[in-house]
Order: structure tokens, then sequence, then C-alpha cells
């Protein structure tokens, strides 16, 4: 059972739930005051510890350390390297687990593996090399500490089951700390995740994280908030469950985690050799929450998320008793979501049994250790069979690739016809065992959003991907491919000790912290280039709606592609190419004329006859304008953007092709409306989408003067093909000093340049 309580609560001793100051004086005799109780959450402490001002209101927060990709570090870099960065001032991590497998693009990913490595030394940085570990697998181990906060350029930043809150962001806010200014945010609400219980035999982390993801991602229950997992029921959670339940809490739009810690926590400092890193966590006699979400993890039945959200879920035995229904109202809806080749998942249904095709386990949330143990347990002398079905194990970390080999599991695993991989995350984002045309595939991974599988619609190409807990993947597998709940299995699971061996990472890791090393050339690849330079924001602003979207939310792989295309990560101009590919083709050539608009408009060259009769309409209209000082681009409408990754691509890659803002009801994340903020794109948000359409034109009046003054509330004509003028109104929520200096200045690297002092 997960329930959500309707308003805030008081938490007494850790344990005891109380909706009322009256009810908490009444059953304990305490008088609280719920400003006060407030500050007891944990997440309050290490907010607090963290903060560079005395206003707890606006926090101004300033990190441990920091962690990146391959996806996202070299562009984080490169925006510090033109903001004036002359070293790393905290221990940077710089992993490469996306893009150790993909070929395409040649030398490509190398040659940003290599990057990196210089950077390490120049810097001081921390290079963790090719398939040693996933990003998160190796914070885990090395870097999460009680108390300390971490920053990461992957939205699934997640330690908060070792006691860190940690925080996936846009790079743009990476290079902030990284030329030593904060992270600016207002002081979220903090919601209680209280557990109570414990899990049935079979059940495992995916199935309590997809259960609470199902009950909070479509109401926002928690969105842009801090999850505390606290209650009795955290006992009863080995701290690797507890890790692979927190990594999945992205997936709820929260801001970050944390969780009360214990002698499970302290012993897993202690068994990866720090344990100074351990410190007991939990919330004050009386605490108050901004609200509670109720998890009995003994009522948690084995969970599928189908497709195309983690969201969406089901239990394993309500889709096998309604297959034909549900499968064909998951086609359905998906379909609805696909440009091109449509998902087929009522043909999986065969002689009263749901038949997938492929299983992967893998990454932060299913390549633990732990996890892949149970797998073992359950496919120890048995077969995975010769038919269609494949599984294949990504470990999280090469010391847990190891003591699986020690201990016997990975020779159980192979026996049985699993394959073994690398340490990689691919099989999250689409880069690694796309399945075939027309397959179905469970994985315990982060997400199952459109293309996570690799496939391409727009090219006849559609496969479909549902979320499962390890156990139940095994348990299918050990089925031949026969969709199975592991709960209906009877195993005896092992639960082997974990040894961890330091000596592994401390062979092939670069640590350069402290060390930096300033004549250390960079050394680049022929596909890393600059920045191209961003315009500032004009006194006006006028812009083209170049892709309007109507889908319910917009997620960042559809805003730029994750797999393949992230080859070209570190060329800004080669891979702004594939904006919107998969959602809105046209898109790119369509921005493309904006942005040579205003290339040539700066160079003083005349505008196009169609820009020149949209001002003469605006005049017509009696609204002032001045088309030779006015900034022209394209932007973007979607209902709610940025649902996803933390990659700042998703927003740089339009500013790139032309784009000076987006237009939204509201964003997905707080991550990508700083990451357009971080680009120069205004936030816009709007309630009458109606009032424009694709190929208009939008007039902002006074945008810059009205940003950098502190208004949120903005005057926009949209004007029509046939030169009819409509007034609306727009806002762009709450903005800091330094972001409404940002957008006016064009971008971050400008803001830098311009505010070096």
């Amino acid at each position: 059972m997960v329930k959500l309580f309707d308003k805030g609560i008081y938490l007494v001793n850790g344990t005891e739930i109380c909706t009322e100051a009256a009810e908490v004086r009444q059953q304990f005799g305490r008088e609280v005051c719920q400003e006060d109780a407030a500050k007891g959450t944990i997440a309050y402490g290490i907010l607090k510890a963290h903060n560079a001002d005395d206003d707890m209101s606006a926090l101004r927060l300033k990190f441990d350390s920091m962690t990146s990709h391959d996806i996202t570090y070299v562009g984080i870099i490169q925006t510090a390297r033109a903001s004036g960065m002359k070293e790393f001032p905290m221990p940077y991590a710089l992993t490469n687990c996306h893009n150790s497998l993909c070929a395409v693009g040649g030398t490509i990913n190398e040659d940003d593996h290599k990057f990196a490595l210089s950077a390490a030394h120049k810097y001081g940085g921390i290079y963790v090399p090719t398939n040693m570990a996933n990003i998160h697998s190796y914070n885990r181990e090395a870097m999460a500490a009680c108390g300390n906060m971490i920053l990461g350029s992957d939205s699934h930043t997640r330690y908060g089951a070792l006691g860190t809150i940690a925080v996936g962001e846009g790079g743009g806010e990476l290079a902030k700390q990284l030329v030593r200014r904060t992270y600016d945010f207002a002081y979220p609400g903090v919601v209680a995740i209280y557990l109570t219980g414990a899990p049935k035999s079979g059940v495992g982390p995916h199935d309590v994280a997809l259960s609470i993801v199902g009950a909070v991602y479509k109401n926002g229950y928690v969105k842009n908030k801090v999850m505390e997992f606290v209650g009795p029921g955290v006992a009863s959670l080995p701290i690797e469950y507890r890790n692979a339940v927190d990594v999945m809490t992205t997936e709820t739009t929260c801001w970050s985690s944390i969780w009360v810690t214990d002698e499970e926590t302290r012993r897993y400092f202690v068994k990866h050799g720090r344990p100074s890193a351990y410190k007991e966590l939990k919330p004050a006699d009386v605490a108050y929450y901004d609200g509670c979400v109720y998890v009995d993890l003994s009522t948690v039945e084995c969970t599928i998320a189908m497709p195309m959200h983690p969201s969406n879920i089901f239990t394993i035995h309500e889709l096998q008793a309604n297959a034909a229904d549900i499968l064909r109202q998951v086609e359905q809806e998906a379909n609805k979501q696909i440009r091109g080749a449509k998902m087929e998942l009522v043909s999986k249904l065969r002689d009263g049994s749901i038949w997938v095709d492929q299983g992967e386990i893998a990454g932060c949330s299913g390549g633990t250790f732990d996890n892949i143990c149970a797998a073992a347990d359950i496919l120890r002398g048995k077969s995975c069979g010769n038919g269609a079905f494949t599984l294949s194990i990504y470990p999280g970390s090469m010391p847990a690739y190891a003591e699986l080999v020690k201990n016997g599991r990975m020779a159980d695993l192979v026996s049985a016809g699993v394959i073994m991989r690398e340490c990689f995350c691919g099989p999250c984002f689409g880069a690694g065992d796309c399945p075939a045309n027309g397959e179905l595939s469970i994985r315990h991974t982060t997400r199952n959003f459109p293309n996570r599988e690799g496939s391409r619609p727009g090219e006849g190409q559609m496969s479909a991907v549902a979320l499962m807990d390890a156990r139940s993947i095994a348990a299918t597998a050990a089925n031949g491919g026969r969709l199975t709940a592991a709960s209906d299995l009877d195993v005896v699971y092992t639960n082997p000790e974990y040894h961890y061996d330091s000596g592994i990472y401390e062979k092939r890791i670069y640590n350069g912290w402290g060390k930096p090393e300033p004549e250390a050339e960079l050394r680049f690849g022929p596909n890393i280039k600059d920045w191209p330079e961003m315009p500032a924001l004009s006194d006006d602003l006028l812009v083209k709606v170049c892709s309007y979207i109507t889908d319910p939310v917009t997620t960042t792989d559809e805003l730029i592609p994750s797999g393949e295309t992230s080859s070209y990560r570190s060329n800004p101009e080669r891979l702004s190419e594939f904006t919107l590919s998969r959602r809105d083709p046209q898109y790119v050539s369509r921005s493309k004329v904006l942005r040579q608009a205003e290339r040539d408009r700066e160079a003083g060259k005349a505008l196009p006859a169609e820009i020149l009769q949209v001002y003469a309409a605006l005049e017509k209209a009696g609204v002032a304008c001045d088309a030779a000082n006015t900034v022209v681009g394209s932007t973007i409408f979607a209902n709610m953007p940025g649902d996803g990754s933390a990659r700042e691509q998703a927003a740089s890659c339009q500013r790139v092709v032309g784009a000076a803002a987006n237009l939204a009801r509201q964003y997905a994340t707080k991550r990508y409306r700083s990451n357009c903020i971080n680009w120069g794109m205004t936030p816009f948000l709007v309630e009458t989408p109606e009032l424009f359409e694709l190929g208009d034109y939008i007039f902002f009046p006074g945008i810059r003067s009205g940003i950098l003054n502190g208004a949120e509330q903005f005057t926009a004509y949209a004007v029509k093909a046939d030169g009819t003028v409509k007034r609306f109104e727009v806002s762009t929520g709450a903005l800091t000093a330094p972001e409404r200096q940002t957008l006016a200045d064009g971008c971050l690297i400008n803001y830098y340049r311009n505010h070096s002092n």
C-alpha cells in the first residue's frame, strides 16, 4: 500500500505520524511550532550547513564534490574554461560509462576520454577510465559521505541512502561551482517517505521504487522537493536495496533525496574503507514535513512499468490477469506519442502467457551486487533457453564484478546462458543491446522513455521497454522468456557478503585532486569544439514558433535524442543538428533560418521580407518596435518540456541553432528550466498557447529592461501569417539576480566574461 497524505505531517521520534500540532501535544505532551519543527528534518540540517548565506529561504549552495560522465564533462569544462576557471575547486570525478561502447563517429569517444584525463591532470580532477564503473556506483563507493552534498551532471545523481543529498543538474550549474559561484535555489519542500514493514520474498528494490513513482509522478506530489526516507521500515532494507530504490527517486521529478542512516549504513562505509564518512542522520524528536508518502513494504507486489514511462505501473499479476486489455491499452497510448513506426504489444500474448524477447539488468539501479546475486540464486542450475529470449547483465563497478567472479555467482549466471557485460550505462539510454524490431525488452534500468531501447520509429524501427526488478527478470529468464513474478518462485536467497577490493580502483583511477598541473596541455580531438558566440538579449525580442508540441510531457530525449547522437556531444554545432530530430524533424531547418536572420542583422544586412512584414504588422497595430536593434530568434512551445535527463544539450542545442526562448505551460523539472536560463533562453510560462501556432512570430517589448528590473509578468504579441496581431500575457516565474543577468547577457559564458570580478 502506498498512501499520500493530503497535507503536512509531524513525525515524532522518527516513528509516529501526527497530522496536527494538537495531536502531538495531546499524545506526547510537547508544544510544537510548525516553523521550528520544519527545521528538524535531515534535509534542513544538511542544506543549512552548505548554504553560503544566512537566508534559508533563498539557498546559495556550495557542494562538497561533483561528478560527470562522458556525455557531459567536455561541455562543462569548456564552459568553465571560457568563464575563467584555473583549477577544480573541489573533488570532481570524471567517469567514462556512457560512451565506452558506442563506435559511431570513429575516434570521437576515446578522444573525449583522453581530453578528460588531460583535464584531470591540468585542473586536479579524478579520472575513472572506461568500464571501471558507472558514474553512480563509483560515487557511492568512493565519494558519498553522510551529511555531504554532491552535484552531478546526470539526472540520476542520487546518494541519499548513504546520507548524501545529491542533485542532478545541467552542466551550467556545475560550471558555476567550478568558477566558485553558488547554486541558487529557493528552499524546497521536504516530503517524508515513511517506510514500514518489510518486503516479501522475491520483491526487490525496483518493485518498491516503481510503486512510489507510480503514486507521485503524475500528480506532482514531490516535484522539486526533497524526499526524506524515514520510518521503521528503513531498517528492514539492506543498503544496496536502499541505493537501488533511491536512484529511482529521479523519476518522481523530486529535487533530491535523503535517508536516515543506521548501522547498516555504517557497515557500508567500513566495508569500503571509509569509516569516517559515516555519521548518524535522523530527524529531530519532532519534525514537520510538507507531505507524507506512506509505504507499507509488506504489501508491495512484483511490479512492471509498461511503456513509455516508469510511472505506468501494474503489478505483474494484474497484468497477467488482464493481459489482452492492458497490452492493447498500453499499445494505443504509446502509439499516440510515436511518430513513424508503431509499437506492437498484443502479439506478446500467446497461449495465455505474456512472452518477452530480452532481459537487461544494468547500471546504477539494476547492476548492484545484491541484485545480481539474487538473479544468480534464481538461475542457478537453470537455463535461459536457446530460443529468442536473451539476458544480459552489466555490473555497476569492477570491484562488484570481481567479487561476483570470486564468489561464483558469475559462473552460475554464465552457465545459465546469461551474457555478462562491462560496466556501462548504455541500456539506460539506448546505446546497448537494442532489441530487434517489434521486440519487448524487460529491464532493471532507470527509464523506459521513447527510444530508450535504441529504436528509430522514423526509420520504421520500433521496439519497447518495460521496467522490472532483477529478480522477476531472472524468474522470466528461467522460464525462457515467459513473464514471471519472482514472488511465484520458491527461492532461497543466499545474500552473500560483499568484499570490496579498493586496489582495483587504486591501480587504474587517476586521482589528481589537490594536485593540479597548470602546465599540462589539454588533449583535444578533432570533434572537440568551442561554444559559438551567443547574442545578448536586446530590449525587445522577436521569435518565431518553430515547433509546437501538444503532448502532455516532452522529455529531454525528445528535445535532443540520446544514444548514438551523443557521440557528437563535444561538438555543439554537429550535435545541434539532432535537436528535436525524433519529434519534429523540420525544427532545425526552420530555426536556422532565424539564426541566419540574426547573424545578418548583427552584420548590418537587410532582414528577410517575412520579418519586415511582421514589424509592419506590429506598427500597424500600434506596437512600437526597433527592427535594427531587436534580436531575432526561434522558440518552441511544449506543454511541459524537460522531463528526464539532466543533459544541458536539451537546451544548448536549441540555442546553437538560433533559439532565444522557450514557451510552456509549465516546466517538467527545475534542471531543464535552469538549462534554458544558463543558455540564455528565457523560460516563459504561458496560459493561453492557443493564441499562437506553428509559424507565428511572437514579439516581446521591453523584455531586457523588465527582466533586469525584477519584472515577472510581460505582454507579448503574436503575429499571424495574415498580419493579425494578438496580445497575450506571459511570465518568467521567479528569477534570481544572477539568472536575470545571465538572460540579459545571453548565456552563462557571457555572464562570467562580462562580470568576472
